[in-house]
């Protein structure tokens, strides 16, 4: 992100890494923070994956990850790179031969765990499928299923462990001259994870994937990402994130956007700024920010919105965003633009208007000549 002179406590310096390609997604150098999810549909179901692919690309997804269990969904696999909007990342695990049968569909990225995909000669081969069908591959380190000579070594998964078999996969790389990988250790102890996370970044200049894996569901699930994956973000670290939560997979696209979001590294969207509302608010504040979430889900210029409910703090929050709307009394609100208070409007017209001042706000900022892409 650029540095930011007048605010020095925005900055985030993001740690140096080697630059991959995961298709024509760039992942790692100065790269964008890519975000990616993954499909739990049947991956033989071509129409249903493909239908969430193309869900979770509209919702901002940069990559997508299919599993591959079965020789079945190979054959599915290549109809799926070939109706998909964004690279395709293939799961791989226990059978390395699905790995090479989901190079030769189209995959633009492999991940393999270290811990079952075989022996060195089977890794072996799967590098040399990816590099004949120019894939890049991913090392995907998992406290729940590290290699058993690291449990005995360690006696428990550990961020030591974890490291170290991280380590170990990417001198087999490297032995054969591959270099096209990014690497992950996730766990679903944030502890564990951001340790592990941290030790790699100090030994490695490979991109790295941020994950908390198996974090629970939409709530707690969301919780652990924000502080597992936020605090490693804040220190630099992580080149693409995925969000792993028990529920829709746009919802982890929604999730991992709004993490980077908060913290200057993505910017998508309508940021919408709102009060947690109390009994100074002249609208009903929580009813109008849900409505107005699904009414600009189809706005895709960054910009920032504030919804406050009162005039405690809705002036000032509105100076440093593009829309804004204070409550009032007797039925109305001030409408903010550009920071600034434009006009007054009635709370039942409230959010049509707000929607229409969003849109035209967006395609100002569209058309204007240095628009953020």
């Amino acid at each position: 992100m650029s540095l930011n002179h007048v605010r020095p406590w925005r900055n985030i310096y993001r740690r140096k890494s080697r630059r991959i390609m995961v298709g024509d997604v760039p992942v790692g150098g100065e790269a964008p923070i890519s975000v990616q999810t993954m499909t739990n549909t049947l991956t033989t179901d071509v129409a249903a994956t493909v239908a969430q692919v193309q869900a979770a690309a509209e919702a901002g997804a940069d990559i997508v990850r299919v599993s591959v269990p079965d020789e079945a969904s190979s054959r599915a696999l290549k109809e799926i790179v070939r109706e998909s909007p964004v690279p395709i990342v293939a799961d791989i695990h226990f059978h390395y031969r699905r790995g090479i049968e989901a190079a030769e569909a189209g995959a633009a990225c492999l991940r393999i765990n270290p811990g079952n995909i075989g022996s060195p000669e089977r890794v072996r081969e799967v590098i040399s499928a990816a590099r004949d069908h120019g894939c890049s591959i991913r090392i995907g380190v998992n406290a729940g299923s590290l290699e058993k000579h690291l449990l005995e070594k360690y006696g428990e998964p550990c961020p030591d462990a974890m490291v170290e078999s991280g380590l170990d996969h990417i001198r087999i790389l490297q032995d054969h001259d591959f270099h096209e990988f990014k690497i992950s250790v996730k766990a679903s102890d944030v502890f564990m994870a951001a340790a592990a996370y941290q030790q790699l970044a100090e030994q490695t200049d490979a991109p790295i994937h941020l994950g908390i894996t198996e974090a629970g569901g939409l709530m707690s699930g969301t919780i652990k990402s924000a502080i597992g994956l936020g605090n490693l973000l804040w220190m630099g670290i992580g080149d693409t994130i995925r969000v792993s939560l028990s529920a829709d997979p746009v919802e982890e696209v929604k999730v991992g956007y709004e993490i980077l979001k908060s913290l200057g590294l993505r910017h998508r969207g309508v940021n919408i700024i709102s009060c947690p509302s109390c009994a100074r608010q002249g609208f009903d504040v929580i009813k109008t920010v849900e409505a107005l979430e699904k009414r600009l889900e189809h706005i895709k210029t960054p910009m920032s919105l504030s919804i406050i409910g009162c005039v405690v703090n809705g002036p000032g929050e509105a100076l440093m965003t593009d829309v804004g709307f204070t409550g009032g009394g007797a039925g109305s609100g001030m409408v903010y633009l550009a920071g600034k208070a434009s006009h007054k409007m009635t709370n039942d017209q409230m959010i049509d208007h707000i929607v229409e001042q969003v849109e035209r706000r967006a395609e100002e900022l569209e058309a204007a000549p240095d628009a953020a892409e």
